[in-house]
């Protein structure tokens, strides 16, 4: 056998490695001499002495040691330790270490050699392709499929009930995306949006914004994690409101108009839909039959998120629930940059349609409510101006991008159409009111209380009660009269249905669609 490393095999079948040990050996022997030498000339001419002579050869001892340990390094190197001769039962493994290789008599490698070292090639290379990420800002897939992202993390946990306020947790200010969804799958402009260094530097531009919304859906995923386990049977619905509105206050750190509750607290039952908050004196208590939607917003620095789902106790709702959900996520897929949303709204009735509920021996088909729809939304206007229906027919406007959409479907056992009834607790000032003279000082009082606490925002009456306001019902009444606030009361299909409703917030982001208040709940 020949090997490619300097060592020989001997007719024992024991190999030696071949180095330089004779050469080093006389080496020494000759320093050591030349030091004698020298020194007993240096004692003879009265220049030195005997210890002098002893030291200057143990320092060329050492000197030669320590080549000699460099050179046996090298060769350790470059073969196997001399120390150890290796075993003809050993050149397998060092075969397949790699340590040697067997070559021909020609010097060419055998074919069993240069097959294993491609073999061992290939595995390195795959253990290396395994651990390459791609290098893109965010992780799309265009077969369908999305990964919701995990980062940043929160210093530390969120307590229980929850007390530290979500920017305490994140103290870097940087808070976790929603949902990144593409726009579409087969859609190659949209496939390009996400490696477009253009579209990447537009987010850029808007990361403050970005990062603001972000905040507020963190805040809502924290409290309607909450409240979803201590909503029962048996509590009243202001005790419920109050207490998911002052952990939403606790979360968002409340402050003024730079971040707090977007609109009322909305715990509409059964046949009501939407826009019933309880007033002060309210008793009205939640029952295990009923259908509750909590419909509660958050904002920082006039960014909404609108976030809505339905709670029920009875498993006969079910299909009513999934139903509503269903069409909602129909909603946010087929929602996208140029998507028409009179397209929207006909998927929308499509997958609601599909389904049925039976109730006390009787079949419903789930209708979507054709007069409720979801909406645009703008800083510190929840209603920004486009509508996005629930059914076929609507409005062949399109989305944009940059644009925020509240995309919200409401289902029923009923006719499928809201009226107002009852009496009303939802009011809002006109994004669009101009200046408008007030001869009622109390009027021009409580206008200034709700342009320095909600703006633009919604607000109820329980609002003003907790801001120390009293007797106000008439000056409220003169500001709805004359056009600067708005009163929005409940909607309600007919009594004796039930309704349901769930939502959610998504941007449309140049490089994809991200669903911001998506959670692990819904």
């Amino acid at each position: 056998l020949r090997m490619a490393t300097p060592c020989s095999v001997d007719e024992q079948g024991t190999t030696k490695v071949t180095d330089q040990q004779d050469d080093v050996s006389s080496t020494v022997q000759n320093l050591k001499l030349t030091g004698a030498q020298v020194n007993s000339s240096l004692v003879e001419n009265g220049e030195g002495d005997d210890d002098t002579a002893v030291a200057s050869a143990t320092g060329e001892v050492a000197k030669a040691k320590k080549k000699k340990k460099k050179k046996k390094k090298v060769a350790g190197d470059d073969s196997t330790k001399e120390s150890e001769p290796v075993s003809v039962a050993g050149l397998d493994k060092m075969e397949e270490s790699g340590a040697c290789a067997i070559v021909n008599g020609d010097g060419t490698e055998s074919p069993e050699a240069s097959h294993k070292k491609k073999k061992k090639k290939k595995k390195a290379a795959a253990k290396d392709d395994a651990h390459v990420m791609p290098k893109t800002d965010i992780l799309l897939l265009y077969d369908g499929t999305y990964r919701e992202p995990r980062e940043p993390k929160p210093v530390k946990s969120q307590t229980y009930p929850p007390s530290i306020p979500v920017c305490e947790l994140y103290p870097d200010e940087e808070f976790p995306k929603g949902m990144e969804m593409p726009y579409g799958i087969n859609d190659v402009t949209a496939q390009q949006r996400v490696t477009s260094e253009e579209k990447r530097a537009l987010e850029r531009a808007q990361a403050d914004v970005y990062n603001d919304i972000r905040q507020a859906a963190e805040a809502h995923r924290h409290v309607r994690k909450y409240m979803q386990t201590v909503i029962k049977p048996g509590r009243t619905m202001i005790d419920i409101c109050t207490e998911l509105e002052n952990y939403s206050r606790l979360m968002i750190k409340e402050n003024r108009l730079d971040a707090g509750l977007a609109f009322p607290t909305g715990c509409s039952l059964n046949h009501c839909a939407a826009h019933y908050t309880p007033n002060a004196g309210d008793n009205t208590m939640l029952q295990y039959d009923d259908v509750c939607k909590v419909d509660f917003g958050t904002h920082i620095n006039g960014r909404i998120i609108d976030c809505a789902f339905t709670v029920a106790f009875n498993p006969k709702y079910e299909q009513l629930l999934a139903a509503v959900k269903d069409a909602t996520y129909t909603g946010i897929k087929e929602a996208g940059i140029d998507a028409r949303l009179c397209d929207v709204g006909e998927r929308i009735q499509e997958v609601m349609e599909s389904y049925e509920v039976e109730l006390d021996g009787k079949t419903y088909q789930v209708k979507p409510i054709r007069n409720l729809n979801g909406h645009s939304i703008g800083p510190y206007r929840i209603h920004a101006g486009k509508t996005v229906p629930i059914v076929k027919g609507g409005d062949a406007t399109r989305m944009e991008e940059g644009e925020f959409f509240a995309i919200e479907t409401f289902g029923s056992t009923g006719r499928g159409v809201v009226h107002d009834d009852m009496e009303c607790s939802h009011y809002m000032k006109n994004f669009d009111a101009g200046h408008i003279p007030l001869r009622m000082a109390r009027s021009k009082q409580l206008l200034h209380v709700i342009n320095q606490n909600f703006s633009t925002l919604a607000f109820c009456r329980r609002w003003l009660d907790r801001l120390g306001q009293t007797k106000y019902l008439m000056a409220l009444k003169n500001l709805c009269d004359v056009g600067i606030v708005g009163a929005y009361p409940p909607l309600c299909d007919v009594k004796g249905c039930y309704t349901a409703q769930y939502e959610h917030t998504i941007l449309l982001r140049p490089t994809c669609k991200e669903v911001i208040s998506r959670g692990d709940d819904y």
